[in-house]
């Protein structure tokens, strides 16, 4: 099917999917999430073995697009559409989790806030040594609900808190030694390249399996914690901060926080 905000290459049995909104440091819009679902179910069914996830121009993801965050907070239903926005990114990293072929992210430039989620959730992620990651949040008066959820598993919670309450972005090389990032490298998609093709001669049938299994240990435990992720972030887009936050982003201004 035709994409407006993704390309999908298709190079059986590796299929590269692109995110495409350079213009936008290829942030976050519900359409490009919904986007990723049908790309991702096009992957599943069709012959390929291995996905690559990697971003259009300088940047891989900047996460959420905030000024398409700022319109879903305000009126009269604003509590419910927090919450039905939330699902919708929780569902997404719940996709990428649970994603029955292996997963490559190719993080050719800055992996932001969510567009950081997307990156570490995948099954090996490779960055350019420029590239910076880091949940930045905190900083305009959001929260990273979903990414406090995976993050502290993959890291240890000492180091998650580090990164989830100071918002700091870190080089490549600082993600690769926390265990965010497998490798950095110059060449990224030839080293890409070669990750793919060492799946390629394991059997599908047992990566299947053994993903499976990996995501079905935590499977209780990681429906409980999205679900209180839901209410936090939804919780979070009705205070005053939240508010603030994004417009002084969008204004480019510094923020006037209340703490309310």
């Amino acid at each position: 099917m035709p994409y407006t905000t993704l390309q999908l290459a298709r190079d059986s049995p590796i299929t590269t999917l692109t995110l495409n909104r350079p213009e936008k440091r290829n942030a976050l819009s519900s359409e490009m999430m919904a986007e990723l679902h049908a790309a991702l179910e096009e992957a599943e069914a069709g012959p390929e073995r291995v996905l690559v996830l990697t971003g259009a121009g300088k940047a891989f993801c900047a996460g959420m697009d905030l000024g398409a965050l700022k319109e879903t907070a305000s009126g009269n239903a604003a509590l419910e559409a927090s919450r039905e926005s939330a699902r919708a990114i929780a569902a997404l990293f719940r996709r990428l989790y649970t994603y029955p072929k292996p997963l490559i992210a190719a993080v050719n430039g800055d992996a932001v806030a969510g567009g950081g989620g997307i990156a570490m959730l995948c099954d090996f992620t490779l960055a350019v040594p420029e590239a910076r990651l880091g949940f930045t949040e905190v900083r305009v008066g959001f929260m990273p609900a979903f990414i406090t959820v995976f993050l502290a598993r993959q890291i240890g919670e000492k180091r998650a808190r580090d990164l989830l309450l100071s918002g700091r972005l870190i080089k490549a090389e600082e993600a690769m030694r926390l265990g965010i990032v497998n490798e950095v490298v110059e060449k990224l998609f030839d080293r890409t390249r070669e990750i793919a093709e060492l799946l390629l001669s394991a059997s599908p049938a047992s990566l299947r399996f053994t993903k499976r299994l990996i995501a079905d240990i935590s499977q209780t435990q990681l429906d409980r914690d999205l679900e209180l992720a839901i209410e936090a972030s939804a919780a979070v887009r009705s205070t005053a901060d939240f508010h603030e936050g994004l417009s002084a982003f969008l204004e480019k201004r510094m923020p006037r926080w209340s703490g309310k």
